[in-house]
């Protein structure tokens, strides 16, 4: 791995990057300071749950989400490709919170981090949920899935599945 002189640099295991290095199982790797990766070789294996292929069961909604291996379904469709960090973070935030009102702050802070949250713009989030709700709407244009309260907050409207 190797760091083209970017602009915020690149961090491998916590240190900064200063001429190639050699990645070995374990290995942390963080892009700027967004982005985090775990580094496995072509031969590691990852232990799979039995359901690891399916959509996960519960909540029973027709948006599911899986935490553990950053998947969401609408009904039995995979969303793809995978939300980005940030989109996965708010949706996690709003399917956490289901059928309750998370204020535009509280969002902040579980996407950007308590530290970053005061740089971050009102316009930041819009854009996030824009493309986020732009995302979900390629899986299910007939549910809008995150509905905006105005002067409280962003809610996460996830209906039953239904029998077609």
């Amino acid at each position: 791995m190797e760091d083209l002189n970017s602009k915020n640099g690149t961090l491998l295991n916590g240190q900064p990057l200063e001429e190639a290095a050699l990645l070995e199982d374990g290995d942390l790797v963080q892009i700027a300071f967004v982005q985090q990766f775990l580094y496995l070789s072509s031969d590691a294996t990852l232990p799979l749950d039995a359901d690891f292929q399916s959509p996960p069961s519960a909540p029973s909604g027709l948006l599911r989400l899986d935490k553990r291996s950053r998947r969401v379904w609408i009904g039995d469709q995979e969303v793809l490709p995978p939300l980005s960090l940030s989109q996965f973070s708010l949706l996690e935030m709003l399917y956490e919170n289901q059928g309750l009102v998370v204020t535009r702050a509280d969002l902040i802070k579980a996407i950007w981090g308590e530290e970053q949250a005061v740089v971050v713009s009102e316009q930041a989030l819009d854009a996030l949920v824009r493309r986020l709700r732009d995302r979900l709407t390629t899986v299910d244009s007939d549910h809008a899935f995150i509905a905006t309260i105005r002067g409280h907050g962003l809610r996460l409207d996830n209906p039953p599945i239904t029998a077609d």
